[in-house]
């Protein structure tokens, strides 16, 4: 329905109606457009993410453990090292053993992610193939 105004008379009413349609034909288009852009935008790469998993740690007399504290000190097995070429040195002596031993990383909560990469990048350097990481299990609710 469209505005309409009568001649004639000014004593008549005048009838004022909006009509919708055109705005109605607008918000169909732009749902449309939004239904087929939403899937381009929330593109992500497919992964099979790992699941929560609370297995008790095996340990055993050859596994070494290796702790970092709030401030970025590592210690092997409750020793304090005083540098980072003595943990790489140690890591290279466990990984020519055979059977290589498990490296069991222990971060505290508040350390800086740094600190435990350069313990995961000393494992590597020196050719270790197993890494884990000690952990809290989550708090039930």
């Amino acid at each position: 329905m469209a505005l309409q105004l009568r001649s004639g008379n000014d004593d008549e009413d005048v009838i004022a109606s909006i009509n919708t349609t055109p705005l109605v034909d607008v918000m169909l288009v732009l749902l449309i457009i939004f239904l087929i852009t939403i899937p381009v935008v929330t593109q992500t790469v497919p992964l099979s993410l790992p699941k929560e998993l609370n297995l008790p740690r095996q340990t055993k007399p050859e596994n070494i453990e290796i702790s970092v504290d709030r401030e970025g000190g590592v210690y092997w097995n409750a020793q304090p090292l005083p540098d980072h070429v003595a943990l790489v040195e140690r890591l290279k002596a466990a990984a020519a053993r055979s059977p290589q031993p498990e490296i069991q990383v222990r971060g505290d909560v508040k350390t800086r992610y740094e600190a435990v990469g350069r313990v995961v990048y000393a494992c590597q350097r020196a050719g270790l193939v197993k890494v884990s990481f000690v952990t809290e299990p989550p708090p039930k609710s």
